[in-house]
């Protein structure tokens, strides 16, 4: 079973979400200033990463947006792995709820495939991105389900300045996943969604290697 890699690679300078500074990746330890520390032959790197949270492929869990919501920490694996997934592909920039029609959506993993990702890394990802609407969160919400994740810059509309989806679904401690890609190899139904972030306390969000199993072991 080969697993479909759905996040994008951070990588030096890189821009995720825009305002927020890039990461800078670079040497603690180089190999070359390691042999003065081991025996000749042996060399390591250690290397050393400033980032903030919000970089890359990312997971929000409720402490991102209430004072006292669970934090990356406490989420249980069993919200973030091993999830029965169910994948909406959606045209347009408001994600309605009529697009959830007919689907499988309670206690799964939703995956929102926008194509937006296409954009990655241009000015066009900042703007007109695809946001899901206050409606539409309010429906996975009551629906149960256990995830959900986009592939587009924000989950919510950012041309003003609330945020009803992430209020709504991390209240209701359903974790989100943004920025995702690669949603077009991932079937509508028929796979398990992973999204694990390092187990970090007082910390809401944190870049993530997420991906799909495709049940079966066919990848389409």
């Amino acid at each position: 079973m080969s697993p479909v890699d759905l996040s994008h690679t951070i990588e030096q300078g890189m821009i995720t979400y825009r305002g927020l500074p890039a990461p800078l990746i670079c040497d603690y330890l180089s190999r070359e200033a390691s042999r003065r520390l081991y025996a000749e032959g042996t060399e390591f790197h250690i290397g050393r990463i400033d980032m903030v949270a919000n970089t890359g492929t990312y997971l929000d869990s409720p402490f991102h947006r209430f004072a006292h919501g669970k934090d990356l920490s406490e989420l249980p694996l069993t919200s973030l792995a091993g999830l029965h997934g169910t994948l909406v592909r959606c045209d347009g920039r408001k994600i309605t709820r009529e697009c959830f029609d007919g689907l499988e959506v309670a206690g799964r993993a939703v995956l929102i495939h926008t194509g937006s990702d296409r954009h990655w890394r241009t000015d066009n990802y900042f703007e007109e991105h695809p946001f899901l609407t206050e409606e539409a969160a309010l429906f996975l919400k009551q629906s149960r389900v256990k995830l959900v994740g986009i592939d587009s810059y924000n989950i919510d509309d950012t041309r003003g300045k609330a945020r009803p989806a992430h209020s709504i679904l991390l209240g209701s401690e359903i974790p989100i996943v943004e920025h995702m890609t690669c949603l077009e190899q991932v079937p509508e139904t028929g796979f398990q969604f992973f999204a694990v972030p390092p187990k970090v306390k007082a910390f809401g969000t944190f870049p993530v290697r997420c991906f799909a199993i495709l049940e079966g072991g066919k990848n389409s």
